[in-house]
């Protein structure tokens, strides 16, 4: 009895979450991924010095061929990915909207790993905006792609709550672990038929725009806990600040870990107390005790430490 043949598959995505779910693809074998598309290589650091995606490192750590093009509607790109005629395309967070004549290339079209429960979070930024919006829970879409931004119809999704403990990385990689291993269980069953992807809700869908450095300052006219989740939900980018008032120039702080006090009032901004537990500082509603700070070109510290070399005293506002 002949073995059915591998089938072929493309990968198209950028950053680590995408190379996760790379990952979890390379250990099912019945799938040969003939080769990995993703963004062009981009300046990094103080010298600029051009940097592979996450996802084109882990491609050439498995010896897989590697397609960068400038943008993914290029007629020479899709001539490239339709002489290798893929039975599947699998996407995830590779940063551009595909066209229809991509689209059409694969017998079975093309998957998405889309980091939130669609329609809600279209966009991208979902994990972000989940934690912002104070979120109980989140979870991953696989859909069927069409040419819109994130609105092809639904073949699978899986759950999980959104802890206190939280912030963007954590749930980041929580996510593309679960993306990763739902999109495993669910090409088999997709590409023979027995599941039918359904139509997204009409009801219900929002979008979740791209995050800008600008969001990351705080505004202490707001309730704690909307602050609070602005910490966990930019963290690690691009984090949270406030400038301190101080007799010279003002002091930007960036703000890495805090927790809520329920029980405490004041101006809003103002420092009510500051001590080894940390810094707690009025908000609109409550109060936000900060416990991982860093100054303006320093190292990132505890508020114990940060106090003993940056001492701050109760009235001293941030802006």
């Amino acid at each position: 009895m002949s073995q059915e043949p591998r089938r072929s598959l493309i990968f198209m995505g950028t950053p680590p979450l995408a190379a996760t779910v790379l990952e979890a693809l390379l250990a099912e074998p019945a799938w040969n991924i003939s080769a990995v598309v993703t963004q062009p290589d981009q300046p990094k650091g103080r010298d600029l010095k051009l940097q592979p995606s996450a996802v084109k490192e882990l491609a050439l750590r498995k010896n897989l061929p590697v397609l960068q093009p400038q943008r993914a509607r290029e007629e020479s790109f899709i001539e490239q990915v339709r002489a290798l005629a893929p039975d599947l395309i699998v996407v995830a967070a590779y940063g551009q909207i595909l066209p229809q004549a991509l689209l059409d290339v694969p017998r079975h079209g093309c998957l998405n790993v889309h980091t939130s429960l669609l329609p809600k979070y279209r966009g991208a930024a979902p994990i972000q905006w989940a934690i912002l919006n104070g979120d109980a829970e989140t979870g991953v879409t696989i859909m069927k792609m069409d040419a819109g931004l994130d609105t092809g119809a639904i073949v699978t999704e899986a759950r999980t709550a959104i802890a206190a403990e939280d912030n963007a990385q954590t749930l980041h990689d929580r996510l593309g672990q679960l993306g990763g291993a739902l999109l495993v269980r669910t090409i088999p069953d997709f590409v023979t038929g027995k599941i039918i992807p359904q139509p997204q809700p009409a009801e219900g869908s929002s979008y979740a725009r791209k995050i800008k450095k600008e969001d990351g300052r705080l505004d202490w006219s707001q309730p704690a806990r909307v602050l609070w989740n602005r910490v966990r939900g930019l963290t690690p980018w691009p984090g949270t600040f406030s400038f301190l008032q101080t007799d010279g120039l003002p002091l930007l702080l960036k703000i890495w870990r805090a927790e809520m006090v329920a029980d405490a009032q004041g101006t809003p901004g103002e420092i009510l107390s500051a001590n080894r537990d940390g810094l707690t500082v009025a908000c609109g509603e409550g109060a936000l005790r900060l416990l991982e700070l860093q100054r303006e070109g320093g190292k990132r510290l505890g508020a114990a430490q940060f106090l003993a070399g940056h001492p701050l005293r109760a009235g001293v506002c941030f802006a």
